[in-house]
């Protein structure tokens, strides 16, 4: 350990922009075992791991780099997977950059971060290849049941916490494949489905039960499902897109980036979907502008440029340094082909049947706002116009109006649509009905929704026992 001072960092191989743009490939090789153990002796053991302190999880990186560095991979696997439901694609899809590695003690001070997200996803791939990971047993087995809606992260990892504890386990997406946007949302070079898919049928054989395509409030009232069931996570994520709203036309070629996304997600998994066939959503020899600054953003140009876009172009208001998006995927974008233009608003979209235009506006950032960013402002006769076949927003997702998709008005949510909870224990407004991710906290990274799942589930657990207490004493009384 210790030898960031000897050894330089070194990230796995990252295959060339040119051939990587022509697939949906993940991007970045597999480290090899003695690289992997070499960059792992590079951490500092800090006495105040600072990377931990940054990672939703808490996870306890500098020992499984530790164990990692000596070849006890095993181990480090158990204490990984020990606090995180998913290790091995948290550590391909989280942005490292701005959690752990960004606050790495060696990056700060100019040795470059551990690659502690590359080392995470070697130890647990390592651990599937080797058939370390292993079905749920419970040492009991409880009569209590438990439903859950929504096969996204903050679902899947209450339902693997719950099982582990004996509960028995419904989870209902209406989507026909679990995982929610793991699977729709994250494209295949970030993210290889059959990863997702492999962890999914792991808690399947694991006695956790899935009902897909599934609609609640349609298949099932919400009643009729809370007297199915001791309790209800609802974990449903935030699916309803934003837009610009800058007109009315109704353009059939601006479209919301989920939309695209979930499109490109489906082909990919060899389901035939008219609208990519006809072309509607198939970015293929167009000129293409996204809408947006987010990791969303990133994942739609990124695509684009893969279907063998003419033009890619993403539009955002402020400069680089204030994107939301992770630096990394900004980079990863940038060699592959995209144009960004930063500082830029479009004003109004053009053309008779379809957009073939975008009116755009020049920005510059003035005084900061409430909450100490820069505001951008529009700059005076800084308009352009952009040449666009296909236009999509990705400007960030909302709740959907649970209350009345369930029927259940007495289902409180907040201001801004999410659910209302006491943080206390993540109940809702609804006796036994609790909330986690992102439909609790807004649009949120994958590490957060599993960090949410997991404290749920020991707020249900606890639940359950107390009921079964109140229980008890009411009938020696």
């Amino acid at each position: 350990m210790l030898k960031f001072t000897s050894i330089n960092k070194e990230n796995p191989n990252k295959i060339d922009s040119k051939t990587r743009s022509n697939n949906f490939d993940e991007i970045y090789a597999k480290f090899a075992k003695q690289k992997a153990e070499e960059q792992a002796s590079r951490c500092s053991q800090c006495g105040v791991p600072f990377c931990q302190v940054h990672c939703p999880l808490h996870n306890n990186i500098p020992d499984w780099l530790k164990l990692t560095a000596e070849n006890r991979l095993e181990e480090a696997y158990q204490l990984s997977s020990s606090t995180n439901n998913m290790p091995e694609i948290c550590g391909r899809i989280c942005p490292q950059d701005r959690l752990c590695e960004g606050n790495c003690v060696i990056e700060q001070s100019g040795h470059g971060t551990v690659t502690i997200g590359s080392i995470e996803k070697h130890i647990t791939d390592t651990a599937w290849e080797k058939g370390w990971v292993k079905t749920i047993q419970p040492s009991i087995e409880r009569k209590e049941s438990i439903g859950i809606i929504g096969a996204g992260p903050a679902g899947l990892a209450a339902a693997e916490e719950l099982r582990k504890l004996g509960y028995q386990i419904t989870i209902y997406d209406r989507y026909d494949r679990a995982g929610g946007l793991l699977i729709y949302g994250i494209p295949n070079f970030k993210l290889e489905k059959e990863i997702v898919q492999r962890r999914t049928k792991l808690l399947e054989d694991s006695s956790i039960k899935f009902k897909l395509n599934f609609n609640v409030g349609k298949d099932i009232t919400f009643k009729k499902l809370r007297e199915e069931h001791h309790a209800i996570v609802v974990a449903t994520g935030v699916y309803k897109s934003r837009d610009i709203n800058l007109n009315k036309n109704n353009y059939s070629n601006v479209i919301p980036a989920l939309e695209y996304l979930t499109t490109s997600n489906k082909v990919g998994l060899n389901d035939k979907v008219q609208n990519f066939d006809n072309g509607l959503l198939n970015a293929h020899n167009k000129n293409v502008i996204v809408v947006g600054g987010g990791d969303t953003a990133m994942d739609c140009v990124r695509t684009a440029i893969r279907q063998g876009a003419k033009d890619v172009k993403c539009l955002y208001r402020r400069d680089k340094n204030n994107m939301p998006g992770s630096q990394r995927e900004v980079e990863n974008a940038i060699e592959e082909g995209v144009d960004f233009n930063w500082l830029t608003l479009p004003i109004e979209y053009l053309g008779k049947q379809n957009l073939d235009e975008v009116k755009i506006a020049k920005m510059e950032l003035g005084s900061p706002d409430e909450t100490g960013r820069r505001k951008p402002e529009i700059k005076k006769d800084s308009e352009e116009f952009f040449k666009a076949d296909l236009v999509i927003e990705a400007l960030g997702f909302e709740p959907e109006e649970l209350p009345a998709m369930f029927d259940e008005p007495a289902l409180n949510v907040t201001q801004w649509g999410t659910l209302k909870v006491n943080y206390k224990n993540l109940m809702t407004s609804l006796d036994g009905v609790f909330a986690a991710g992102d439909i609790v906290r807004g649009a949120s990274l994958v590490v957060w929704g599993v960090k949410d799942g997991r404290d749920v589930a020991g707020h249900i657990h606890n639940y359950i026992k107390n009921n079964i207490e109140d229980n008890k004493r009411a009938v020696n009384e």
